[in-house]
């Protein structure tokens, strides 16, 4: 199945923001369920990923992907930052520990919510073997590019996730 094309996005200076058509960018509602949902490919091998369909739903604005291990991560996936506006992961089963640039190092179990803005460099150290849950990207074509370990990193520990 061919994806659409987004639509055209609609530009509007702040000060006019207030008077302009919203939704800025035409959208559809999307309801999400097992039978229209479909795995994709994802960034790790280790992970199953299904598409919600909220992408072409949103016009390109957002996307959002079930995330599921389907085995054991087996090595640490070395320093990285994402393009995009913001990334968005809601945990729902097991736990996952990264790194952060800032030097923090947290360990964010189900139930917990992280918010990263692009370009904000880390690495995830481990997973547990079931991790899953919920990746949001705005806008919905996010890339990955590898980077070097930041210069004098030292870690700080988070006790609680903040």
């Amino acid at each position: 199945m061919k994806a659409k094309e987004p639509a055209a996005v609609q530009v509007v200076k702040a000060a006019e923001l207030a008077s302009a058509k919203l939704p800025l960018t035409p959208m559809t509602t999307r309801f999400a369920t097992k039978e229209n949902s479909r795995f994709v490919l994802g960034r790790r091998d280790w992970l199953q990923y299904l598409d919600a369909g909220l992408e072409e739903a949103s016009g390109g604005r957002v996307r959002a992907t079930l995330s599921t291990a389907t085995g054991a991560m087996v090595t640490e996936t070395g320093w990285h930052y994402h393009e995009c506006e913001m990334q968005i992961g809601y945990i729902t089963k097991g736990w996952i520990e990264l790194q952060f640039e800032d030097g923090t190092e947290v360990r964010l179990e189900a139930g917990d919510i992280l918010f990263v803005p692009g370009g904000v460099k880390h690495n995830e150290l481990r997973t547990s073997d079931d991790i899953a849950g919920l990746e949001i990207s705005i806008p919905g074509q996010m890339g990955t590019v590898p980077c070097d370990k930041p210069e004098g990193w030292t870690p700080k520990r988070e006790a609680a996730v903040s």
